[in-house]
């Protein structure tokens, strides 16, 4: 299996999270500033991969026991407001104690099975126009002020940035992955 479209694990099309601090003062700037950038496109690269599906293709998982499009497409600015929020204490607060949230549970709600996914689409987009000009104007000492999350111990901002900016591009491959596999 050599094909770089291959998914060996269709829960992790771009693989699980990784971080690795970058060694260098200039690679932080660059490293940030990529990782910023896909922040910034995700609301675009997102919209085209759900753009033009049908109701029944948007009710369609995206995986087997997994959510559907459509929670998916829901699902994002809710894990993306929860981030926000938690970068916002942290730069506010020292070492806030962040609360977790059910995502599971939350992706059940009628307002993730029943609400027009344009709401969500238009919510992404404005929720991160303002992260992206908060995280531009963030200093080295900035990203290193930390949340406590009561699973994980204390995240620095730099590493919560690395996550979500993973997490775009982890859930934008689990629509084009299927699409590609249903050739939609």
């Amino acid at each position: 299996m050599s094909s770089a479209s291959t998914v060996l694990d269709p829960r992790f099309p771009i693989g699980k999270f990784h971080y690795t601090e970058p060694p260098s003062a200039e690679q932080r700037v660059q490293w940030r500033k990529r990782h910023i950038d896909t922040l910034a496109e995700m609301p675009i690269k997102f919209r085209h991969a759900v753009d033009d599906l049908t109701e029944a293709q948007l009710d369609t998982p995206y995986r087997e026991n997994g959510w559907t499009v459509r929670q998916l497409i829901h699902h994002i600015p809710d894990s993306h407001m929860n981030a926000y929020v938690r970068f916002k204490m942290a730069l506010t607060e020292p070492d806030p104690l962040i609360k977790t949230y059910e995502e599971q549970l939350w992706a059940e709600l009628s307002d993730s099975r029943e609400t027009p996914t344009e709401v969500s689409l238009v919510m992404l987009r404005a929720l991160h126009t303002r992260w992206v000009v908060l995280l531009r104007a963030l200093s080295d000492d900035d990203f290193a002020k930390n949340y406590v999350h009561p699973q994980l111990g204390a995240v620095p901002l730099e590493k919560a940035l690395a996550l979500y900016s993973w997490h775009c591009l982890h859930h934008t491959a689990h629509v084009t992955e299927l699409r590609k596999k249903m050739g939609w």
